[in-house]
């Protein structure tokens, strides 16, 4: 065997060493780098999960407050209807006592306002009807007539009061409405 036999047997070999090297090297750090990829991934499903119970909790939290605050929601207007019904009960007993039929009426008619006042502090308000034109939104109409002394779907009479909430009708008056 020559020199530059040798020589080239040499430079295989160390060539051949070096990839091998560099084989195990890459598979060495391509493992680390999967190992870490893993682990990340691992954190983020756990992050995931922690958020999603998370959020179930605040959803199931939140439906108890909703259920709650509807549940207990005419709890300040039931208060002052008591207020009312301990007044109209006040007012039977000292009319039984006395026999004061004057007394009664005075005291239901104090009751009534103090009644009037209450829905009115909680936004409900009486629908107009006097000198009204009919409207289907606010009135019902459960009887018609034709009178000279009255314009075409004008309101002749209430039979029951309507009321509107803060805007909304809750229950529309009764009327009798003129049609000619």
């Amino acid at each position: 065997m020559t020199d530059k036999d040798i020589k080239e047997e040499i430079v295989e070999e160390i060539t051949n060493d070096t990839e091998v090297k560099n084989e195990n090297i890459c598979e060495q750090t391509s493992q680390e780098e999967i190992e870490k990829l893993k682990t990340e991934v691992e954190d983020w499903k756990n992050s995931y999960l922690r958020k999603q119970a998370e959020f179930q909790n605040f959803t199931k939290r939140k439906e108890k407050e909703f259920e709650d605050l509807k549940a207990f929601a005419s709890e300040k207007i039931v208060v002052k209807v008591l207020d009312i019904i301990d007044n109209l009960e006040r007012a039977i007993t000292a009319s039984a006592e006395t026999k004061d039929f004057d007394s009664l009426v005075k005291g239901v008619e104090l009751t009534l306002s103090q009644m009037k006042s209450t829905v009115t502090s909680e936004g409900v308000e009486a629908i107009e009807t006097e000198n009204a034109t009919f409207d289907p939104h606010l009135h019902m109409a459960v009887a018609v007539e034709d009178s000279a002394d009255f314009a075409n779907d004008e309101i002749i009479a209430e039979f029951q009061k309507g009321y509107k909430m803060k805007g909304k009708v809750i229950r529309p008056s009764m009327v009798k409405v003129c049609k000619k």
